[in-house]
């Protein structure tokens, strides 16, 4: 639930809180959704891990009436085919590769959307409820629940934004499958003799967004966007403190007649510590490219999960399709 969703947004370093206006708005902040004049449906792939994990996204949304909007999204990452070999070697030492199975491990998060503006001009909030699946195969699964919260505030072409993430706490709670557990239990002697801890908690984060757009000679238009990531805890942001830590993103977008989109952004500053104890800063950088013809938009870009020298780059596509085209 942290990766994001969108290829424009990816693009952008994730720099859209305070600009997101569309189906994708759900995830970024829902109190766009009611820029929503019709239908829309969002679809998004991406391989990460040199194609080992695969990521994948599918959002609806529509508007409700003139003050408000609703929307659904659906998130799964998750890595297929993975070889379980415990029971490869049987209790006389004896190896049968027809023992070997094959499982997954996925994550799931869907989440349901609603937005409205506010009786002040200019506000529109946002608020998404969650519902989390996660499973290792037939060994172990999780469902965990949590809310978000979004605020957006339109003046004088600047746009400004707030998404307040799992601000109730998002709580995960595990079952052990403990008949699976029992035959790993003894693979190392000393280990693996007692059951993981079953609840897994997501603390609350902050993100506040600013951007304006610039159109120039009618045709051209540059969107900048800049927002502040927080965390309630010490990271090696470039900056933290006992008690937030802050991760700044930048991005542009350079658009043409509404039909061509170039994108650029950077995002994810962190200490880096080296070899000789001297501290650097490292970022990730982000391209993207875009089109869209009739109400029919698709993005690519070009990013990873982490720093430059420490994760590889990823290919993400995504299309978005505004459905009250195609009605007769």
């Amino acid at each position: 639930m942290n990766i994001g969703v969108d290829a424009a947004a990816l693009g952008m370093a994730n720099a859209t809180t305070a600009s997101t206006n569309d189906v994708n708005s759900g995830y970024w902040n829902p109190a766009g959704l009611v820029h929503l004049e019709d239908h829309q449906l969002s679809l998004m792939h991406a391989n990460y891990f040199a194609n080992i994990a695969q990521y994948d996204y599918i959002a609806y949304a529509n508007s409700i009436d003139d003050e408000s909007s609703w929307g659904i999204s659906l998130i799964r990452f998750g890595v297929d085919d993975i070889m379980n070999t415990t029971e490869l070697i049987d209790s006389q030492g004896n190896i049968n590769y027809n023992r070997i199975s094959l499982f997954s491990t996925a994550d799931y998060g869907a989440t349901f959307s609603y937005a409205r503006k506010l009786q002040v001009p200019g506000f529109q909030y946002g608020i998404n409820a969650k519902v989390i699946h996660r499973i290792i195969g037939k060994f172990a699964s999780s469902w965990g629940f949590g809310f978000d919260a979004g605020l957006q505030f339109e003046k004088n072409d600047w746009q400004f934004g707030l998404m307040l993430r799992d601000i109730t706490t998002t709580y995960n709670v595990w079952s052990i499958n403990e008949v699976e557990y029992k035959k790993i239990a003894n693979a190392i002697p000393g280990q693996n003799q007692e059951l993981p801890e079953n609840t897994e908690i997501t603390a609350p984060k902050a993100q506040l967004g600013l951007s304006k757009k610039f159109i120039i000679r009618y045709d051209y238009s540059i969107l900048a966007a800049a927002n502040l990531n927080m965390l309630f805890a010490k990271t090696n942001d470039i900056i933290s403190t006992d008690f937030v830590s802050i991760d700044p993103a930048l991005g542009f977008e350079f658009g043409y007649t509404d039909l061509v989109f170039l994108r650029a952004g950077a995002g994810n500053f962190q200490k880096i510590q080296q070899i000789d104890n001297s501290e650097k800063i490292g970022f990730q950088p982000n391209i993207g490219l875009g089109f869209k013809y009739k109400g029919i938009q698709i993005d690519y870009a070009l990013t990873n999960l982490g720093n430059l020298s420490a994760a590889l780059y990823s290919n993400i596509f995504s299309v978005k399709v505004d459905l009250g085209l195609f009605r007769n």
